[in-house]
């Protein structure tokens, strides 16, 4: 584990830290890991990040000063918040769960909470973020044959739906499923089954999910993610 999350770590374990807080710092520091904030980024404010996250201001300036005492982040006076960021290493370390989940496992979870995150999501979801959500999409659609950064932005696609839906636990959970994709395994599975032509089989599948979610059909959406886990999930078996 990196210092300045080991540092996060230490300072979260302190009872007199509340559950809330600890939610409101593992969803800035997700977005720290995944370059949602760049290093030198200014956070948004903290009004802004208490309405986004639906959690009092005090909660977020408390997790700010958690994030502020291990070093991730900075505060100028009159400027703002910045990420210091998180150290060297260009990932983090996993944490004892998600280094401890396999595959399998992995798949079961998504299975639980993707059908009811894109259900949740689209009630929550503003127009500029379903917007967002369409330029991952356009970005997904113009890649041919690099699997990997096809796997980055099926996460980011992930990551918007697990934002939007508003909920800040559910988001944490989420990041913690997002960590667990980064692991070997993945990068192993994209190698040998995200070929050319099953890229352009998944674009057309994020592509029916997105119109649905733009179009506010729960229902359907909802649908197209089972149908999207269950393809991947007979990937991963070697059952096509």
């Amino acid at each position: 584990m990196r210092a300045r999350d080991a540092g996060v770590t230490a300072l979260m374990a302190d009872q007199t830290v509340g559950a809330t807080v600890r939610v409101v710092v593992e969803t800035i520091l997700a977005r720290i890991r995944s370059e949602d904030y760049g290093t030198d980024e200014r956070l948004p404010s903290e009004r802004a990040l208490a309405v986004e996250l639906g959690v009092a201001r005090n909660t977020v300036r408390e997790a700010l000063d958690v994030l502020e005492t291990s070093g991730v982040i900075r505060r100028r006076a009159g400027s703002g918040s910045f990420v210091t960021g998180l150290g060297e290493l260009e990932e983090p370390a996993p944490g004892e769960a998600a280094s401890e989940t396999g595959p399998l496992d992995l798949q079961v979870m998504r299975g639980i909470l993707e059908p009811e995150m894109v259900r949740l999501a689209i009630v929550n979801m503003s127009p500029r973020r379903i917007e967002d959500l369409g330029r991952t999409l356009s970005e997904m659609e113009n890649v041919q044959t690099d699997a990997n950064r096809f796997a980055r932005l099926e996460d980011e696609f992930h990551r918007q739906l697990a934002e939007g839906t508003g909920n800040p636990l559910l988001i944490a959970c989420y990041a913690l499923i997002l960590e667990t994709r980064r692991q070997s395994f993945r990068a192993a599975l994209n190698r040998r089954h995200l070929t050319p032509n099953r890229i352009q089989d998944f674009q057309r599948r994020y592509n029916q999910l997105f119109n649905a979610i733009a179009a506010r059909d729960i229902e359907t959406a909802a649908e197209y993610m089972k149908l999207q886990l269950t393809e991947e999930q007979k990937i991963l078996l070697h059952q096509d």
